[in-house]
């Protein structure tokens, strides 16, 4: 596998493998909640860092969301070198670039989870500024000083609980930016766009978690995808958990039903598996 220090792998017993994708500007250890209930029910977890991550704003400006694409390809393929299957699940925009990655490169991941899926920051706890800005991003996109605007991050972080809030504002040191550059944000846009238009023809089984509560990501965001997407789909609704549903309350919930549905999609193509 790629090396990278923020990047971790742990070996599972059961020959299935999951990629976990950070979000934008987040970096691979925000997915260690989700990644130990993932390693006990036996499955082998990535995380990999996404290109122009883990160091500042400005190397994330220098990147475009085919970089971020290409990151999760190379990943997917790194890790199916070590097991049968592999499934992806992603936080917000990781979870859009594990569908896409999916879907162009079939065969290579076999099932997708897309956790509190957005296509612009439109919740109940983002600046109204922001959310219009959010909306018109691709007209604002042609003001040439929008690349060098930083947007910050909300008081709450996207985390509901205040425990986990504050062990996850201690982890700046493992890569994870505390604001948005304007580009990363014209980026996401267009990553939205281009998943949007794949959808209709999107065969990759697919998982979609969203909390009703969601300070970043209005709930429209999944009902969206959801709708589009012709295939075999899930839709899950939480109650106790803000955008971070893979670090708040809820993440064991999380990770359970995102291990259900791995295993049960998996075990219908390879119903005799690799035992420890």
């Amino acid at each position: 596998m790629k090396h990278d220090p923020l990047a971790f792998f742990e070996e599972g017993r059961n020959g299935q493998g999951v990629l976990l994708i950070h979000g934008l500007t987040g970096a691979p250890a925000e997915m260690r909640l989700v990644a130990r209930p993932l390693v006990k029910r036996g499955y082998s977890v990535y995380a990999p860092l996404l290109a122009g991550h883990g160091k500042d704003a400005a190397a994330l400006r220098r990147t475009r969301w085919e970089d971020w694409l290409e990151s999760v390809v190379e990943a997917a393929a790194d890790l199916r070198r070590r097991v049968d299957d592999v499934s992806v699940a992603g936080i917000c925009a990781g979870g859009k670039l594990g569908l896409m990655a999916a879907h162009r490169n079939p065969g290579l991941i076999n099932a997708a989870a897309l956790y509190s899926p957005c296509f612009h920051y439109d919740g109940w706890n983002i600046p109204r500024l922001y959310a219009l800005m959010g909306r018109q991003i691709r007209w604002l996109a042609m003001v040439p000083f929008l690349d060098r605007m930083n947007f910050r991050e909300t008081a709450s972080m996207g985390i509901k609980d205040d425990r986990i809030r504050k062990m996850v504002a201690g982890m700046s040191n493992e890569g994870m930016l505390d604001s948005f550059p304007g580009r990363g944000l014209v980026e996401m846009e267009r990553l939205g766009e281009a998943l949007k238009q794949c959808l209709p023809t999107v065969k990759t089984p697919t998982l979609i978690i969203h909390s009703e509560e969601d300070d970043v990501s209005h709930p429209r965001h999944a009902r969206y995808i959801a709708d589009h997407l012709p295939g075999d789909k899930q839709l899950l609704w939480l109650k106790d958990s803000y955008h971070m549903i893979h670090v708040d309350r809820q993440h064991r919930q999380v990770a359970d039903v995102t291990a259900d549905f791995f295993e049960r999609y998996n075990a219908s193509q390879h119903p005799v598996r690799r035992q420890a």
